[in-house]
């Protein structure tokens, strides 16, 4: 009998301890403003996941027009395609692999159609921004300086 009153005392003991701890909780949540979770950093490289369109120099203020030459990036992979808007013909269609050391953007042709085929082996070196669904790279060693526009 006295074994079973001590662990229906200590039964009774948790169960308090429990409830009020829950309660301390709770109170201390109430009194606490929720607060928003600091932003982390976004690296370089996941913002440019998804598709762009070429919308010409990197000060150009155009929208990207029907036609235009669009780019996708992945983790590591990237392609450009364009198609004539009014046959549906492709234009150009290569692209490959890169690499990215802070603003520094690699990208190595691996595939092309016939346009483009003699691209293929070469690197293209840029230094890139991002400032919202803008997209500019600066060519290092090539003349290609251009804006692009995310797509939605």
């Amino acid at each position: 009998m006295h074994k079973n009153r001590l662990s229906i005392l200590a039964l009774t003991a948790t169960c308090v301890l429990l409830a009020w701890g829950v309660t301390v909780a709770e109170e201390a949540a109430k009194e606490t403003p929720e607060q928003p979770a600091a932003e982390a950093p976004v690296d370089l490289r996941s913002q440019m996941l998804g598709a762009w369109a070429l919308v010409g120099p990197p000060d150009s203020t155009e929208k990207p027009q029907p036609g235009a030459r669009m780019k996708f990036w992945g983790l590591d992979k990237w392609v450009i395609t364009q198609s004539d808007p009014k046959t549906g013909e492709i234009i150009y269609h290569h692209g490959g692999s890169y690499t990215l050391d802070g603003d520094n953007y690699v990208e190595t042709f691996e595939f092309a159609n016939e346009n483009t085929k003699f691209l293929i082996g070469k690197k293209l070196k840029f230094k890139i921004k991002i400032d919202g669904d803008s997209y500019i790279q600066i060519g290092d060693g090539n003349d290609f300086n251009e804006r692009w526009i995310r797509l939605k």
